[in-house]
């Protein structure tokens, strides 16, 4: 007979133990060594059974356990020292408190961080993927430097799926009850000790209510939105059931319930505890979106009209894209919005159409009209960015189309490549370890251990997933064998969609046996990862792997591990000698398991996209070379070319590099341990989550806290206003002739410059007369383009137009050019082509504003 509800009882601790429910409350521990020892010392083998989870462990342990630990004066001294540690960490100052870094004004007072994941801890399992882990790390890196982060998410009661494998290898979900007092959660209540709520309307007369639950990461509060109560009805309790589940209509609430109700919850957690209100809004993806809309709803209360509260709430809001694709982009029948969010719906008093305008996105003829999350993003924030220098590149060409008349390097969109959590992804022997005062020899067997440890993880892991894909003990002797702590060890593990080609590597399945099993170089393979529940084609990849691993000539030497998570994960990084990455470039917008690995002494072996496209050295490992203009017309025949140049990098280089021992007489691979050295002491510092952070507070956070200060009331009303009427005014704005000098240009010189414009409307002060210059190819493109501001000369003449005059100095020989353009200026914009409006020559003026320096 099975119950009907499952509940937990928590254990009540002696005394001198309160202590420990301190520190398994603060996920701190997760990423300090020395408070999970401590933990771990509490009762070794039920922390082993707890899945290294502390409450689980305190839930648990033996009340003989606890008396005894309560009357050991050592272990009473090793507690204390480990609570006035967190105490001391929680309360000091840190990087964000030091004078030295507010050069650049007065930093955030608070930054709300919004993300439908957080990947802190495989005892939360509230992650699916890169997504999430990035947005762990982003909290994580913030308590370490003292950022006052609160994190916005959605508690799912299944979180995301287990995974395991039936009898002929193809992938099956399983989606486990969580149950929020098993975790470390507290609820957040009101004054009077009621469980805080958030409430959105829904059509119909419905309500959707949230509890809040807060998660202690460090100094950084996490509150987590759980629909699982008693007041919602059944649709409505399950929205939060499980990570990017359901259809359209699921995912919408899902994401309203993230924005807005997301917004509420800050609003009461800074009403309940003190803490400061944020100033800056960071959207990590589309799915908060709706935040902005709700922040305009908040100020249209005030009495702030809609276009002036849309200013205000750009001026300090910041939106990261993690997507390179159109696919991968949450979008909704503009239909299913307008029904939510009209007449008795959320958000009503901004009207439908206000509300659709700020997501629409073009569709084509004959197709129902959209509303984008990624638009909606990039229309309610006025900073924007990639996770990596390319896949800024990439975002600016996606969404250049927002911006019309700019080209797409134009496009208001950054990069800040993304950095990973070192205290949370290196191996705690690495972290032991100063690998700078290690030897050759001791470096060397430190990468040997941590590679056997994996070794005997997989085996451990590989059995157990036998043993459910039905095998008996008998049939496994074999598994212990598998693997071989001297052989040169490969991983690769990530999410399963078709861009990532996990299957590459089957491409010639031959060469691929002979590599495996060649009998001076070896190499093992170790692959893990999920396909999304509905994507057949990922399942059908992992089958297709699965069934090359079940085979018994190859089986000892690659193995696919299901159930991609965390803890898994860590190990793989310490424990690999090469991290494998191949996907379709540019298609990775970061790919962060590659960073992780080099934490670890790791070298990667990888396409040139995403992070490895702006870092690659030699040093840190291989370039798979691609055949990017094959993508789309011939999709087989470029995967048949970057397989083989995998395979004749493996063969020729890397394989060679990790065997080739004794050079020195020392029995060492001197290459390759120079190249770990490299990887951990020049790479390792750029990878870090520190760095990504103290970037977007610099670069985002900062200047977006200045505007929003100087987005006053009034100033966002001025600012409406001006947008306003220079968008009435554009039609009539033109450039009507451009007169260069005379002289033919030389080096040192200057080409002086007279171009006469219409306004309409407008004066001056309200425009921004450009020339554009640098040098030019073939097709007279400008390369590397420097923008000089002309000056207005006098008053308009008869006919109204204006004169602006400057000069142009080339700097190098050769061919330059130059073109002239009118754009709106105020100084309460962020970026010069915020508004998507600007003024060009016509064709017949453009054949004659080039200049040519030779």
């Amino acid at each position: 007979m099975k119950a009907i509800r499952r509940f937990s009882v928590r254990p009540v601790l002696p005394d001198p133990l309160r202590p420990l429910q301190e520190l398994a409350f603060n996920l701190r521990w997760s990423w300090h060594p020395e408070t999970r020892e401590l933990l771990r010392s509490v009762d070794p083998d039920s922390w082993q059974a707890a899945g290294e989870d502390p409450v689980r462990l305190l839930g648990t342990v033996s009340a003989d356990r606890l008396a005894r630990l309560a009357a050991d004066r050592g272990f009473q001294r090793r507690l204390g020292v480990a609570v006035g540690d967190l105490h001391d960490y929680l309360t000091e100052p840190r990087w964000y408190q030091q004078a030295d870094i507010r050069a650049g004004g007065e930093l955030p007072r608070a930054i709300a961080y919004f993300s439908p994941e957080f990947g802190i801890t495989a005892a939360l399992p509230q992650y699916s993927g890169g997504l999430g882990i990035l947005a762990g790390d982003h909290l994580k890196a913030a308590s370490d430097l003292g950022a006052p982060l609160i994190g916005v998410g959605l508690l799912y009661r299944h979180g995301y799926f287990r995974q395991s494998l039936s009898p002929d290898g193809w992938q099956q979900e399983h989606y486990p009850v969580i149950d929020p007092h098993e975790l470390p959660l507290a609820p957040l209540a009101e004054d009077d000790g009621t469980p805080a709520r958030v409430t959105l309307a829904l059509p119909g007369g419905r309500t959707l209510a949230a509890r809040i639950w807060q998660v202690r990461v460090g100094r950084v509060p996490l509150l987590l939105l759980d629909s699982a109560v008693g007041e919602n009805g059944p649709a409505e309790r399950d929205v939060t059931d499980r990570l990017y589940g359901g259809g359209s209509e699921h995912r919408l609430l899902q994401e309203m319930l993230l924005g807005i109700g997301g917004m509420r919850a800050v609003r009461a957690y800074c009403r309940l505890t003190g803490h400061p209100e944020p100033e800056v809004f960071h959207m990590n993806e589309g799915h908060a979106g709706f935040l902005g809309p709700e922040r305009i709803r908040e100020l249209g209360e005030m009495g702030i009209g809609f276009d002036a509260a849309l200013r205000a709430v750009r001026a300090g809001t910041v939106f990261t894209t993690h997507t390179p694709v159109p696919a991968g982009i949450d979008r909704f029948p503009e239909e299913l919005v307008a029904r939510h969010f009209g007449e008795g719906g959320e958000l009503a008093a901004l009207g439908t159409e206000a509300l659709l305008g700020l997501g629409r996105e073009a569709a084509a003829e004959g197709e129902p009209a959209q509303f984008n999350m990624a638009v909606l993003g990039l229309r309610t924030a006025q900073r924007a960015n990639g996770v990596s220098a390319l896949h800024g590149n990439v975002s600016r060409g996606m969404f250049a189309g927002l911006w019309p008349g700019f080209d797409p390097e134009e496009a208001p969109i950054g990069a800040v490549t993304n950095g990973v959590h070192a205290p949370t992804w290196t191996a705690d022997a690495m972290l032991r370890a100063r690998t700078g005062s290690l030897t050759d020899a001791e470096l060397w067997d430190l990468r040997r251990t941590l590679r056997e440890q994996l070794v005997h993880e997989v085996r451990a892991r590989l059995r157990a997933s036998w043993r459910q894909r039905g095998a008996g003990a008998a049939e496994l002797g074999w598994v212990d064998d598998v693997l071989d702590p001297d052989v040169l060890t490969i991983g690769f593990a990530r999410r399963v969609p078709s861009y990532k080609r996990l299957t590459l590597m089957l491409t010639d399945r031959e060469r691929l046996t002979s590599l495996l099993l060649d009998p001076e170089r070896p190499v093992q393979i170790v692959v893990a990862g999920k396909a999304h529940p509905a994507d057949d084609g990922g399942k059908r990849l992992i089958q297709e792997l699965v069934r090359f691993a079940d085979d018994p000539e190859v089986r000892h030497r690659v193995v696919f591990l299901p159930d991609y998570g965390m803890a898994m994960a860590r190990s793989l990084y310490a424990g690999c000698d090469v991290w494998l990455n191949n996907p379709l470039r540019p298609l990775e917008a970061c790919g962060t398991s590659g960073m992780k690995a080099a934490l670890n002494g790791c070298l990667n072996l990888s396409v040139r996209d995403g992070w490895w496209d702006e870092w690659f050295d030699p040093d840190f490992g291989w370039e798979i070379p691609t055949a990017d203009g094959l993508a789309a017309a011939e999709p087989e025949r470029r995967d048949a070319i970057e397989a083989a140049a995998l395979y004749a990098l493996l063969t020729g280089q890397v394989a060679p590099c990790f065997y080739d021992r004794g050079v020195n007489g020392n029995g060492l691979p001197t290459r390759w341990l120079e190249m770990v050295r490299a990887t951990l002491d020049r790479l390792g510092p750029r990878v870090l989550a520190e760095r990504m952070l103290t970037e977007y507070v610099t670069d985002f956070y900062a200047p977006a806290a200045a505007a929003h200060r100087a987005m006053t009331p009034e100033a966002a009303g001025e600012l409406a206003e001006f947008a306003d009427r220079v968008r009435g005014a554009w039609p009539r704005v033109s450039v009507d002739h451009v007169e260069p000098g005379a002289e033919q240009p030389t080096l040192g010189g200057t080409v002086p410059l007279r171009v006469r414009v219409a306004l309409g409307d407008l004066d001056p002060a309200a425009v921004e007369v450009q020339a554009v210059t640098g040098r030019v190819d073939g097709d007279d493109t400008l390369a590397d383009p420097v923008y000089v501001q002309l000056k207005p000369e006098g008053g308009p003449d008869l006919a109204g137009r204006w004169t602006f005059s400057g000069e142009l100095t080339p700097h190098r020989p050769g061919p330059y050019g130059y073109t002239v353009r009118v754009l709106p200026a105020h100084r309460l914009l962020a970026h010069r082509a915020e508004l998507g409006l600007v003024a060009l020559p016509p064709a017949e003026a453009a054949e004659a504003t080039g200049a040519l320096l030779r």
